[in-house]
């Protein structure tokens, strides 16, 4: 269990990586909303590996970081950013849903119990990036339209989730 949840550790902080460099992106593009929600994104996927960083330390185990692997540094649109978004997401899921069967293979409670914080969350994350990405396609074309987006996913703000400050 313990190595799985490292690997989860690993995986997130890499979501980070890649949601700063979608940040980034979308700030060089102008898109400051846009920038301002993956900013948002990135603390989220840090809050996350902390949260379970905390939990392995809680248990009387080892935090083992890995090296992140390179991200994607450019997208094409917004649209695109969203698209790459709910696809990750997808595979996150996939992710929590096997550290469950693992936990539950191995009668772990308390690591099963901890994992159903996650597994409401990747259903949060995925309706939100689908629900984005449904909007763009609304707008396809109307500048107006991305422009009003855009302008939403700014007033996104960042609240830290509980045990992150364990």
């Amino acid at each position: 269990m313990q190595e799985a949840l490292n690997a989860q550790i690993n995986a997130e902080l890499w979501s980070a990586y890649l949601y700063l460099s979608m940040s980034l992106d979308a700030s060089v593009k102008g898109y400051k909303g846009i920038a301002n929600w993956f900013a948002v994104q990135f603390k989220e996927e840090q809050d996350h590996a902390q949260i379970f960083m905390n939990y392995i330390l809680s248990r009387g185990g080892q935090v083992k970081l890995a090296p992140l692997d390179a991200v994607q540094n450019e997208w094409e649109t917004p649209a695109a950013m969203f698209n790459d978004t709910l696809t990750h997401e997808r595979k996150v899921t996939a992710m929590i849903d096997n550290l469950c069967r693992i936990a539950d293979e191995e009668r772990d409670f308390a690591t099963a119990n901890k994992l159903i914080w996650f597994v409401n969350e990747q259903v949060e994350e995925e309706e939100n990036a689908r629900d984005i990405l449904d909007q763009l396609h609304m707008v396809e074309g109307s500048r107006m339209g991305l422009y009003m987006i855009d302008k939403e996913l700014g007033a996104r703000v960042y609240a830290a989730p509980a045990g992150v400050e364990e």
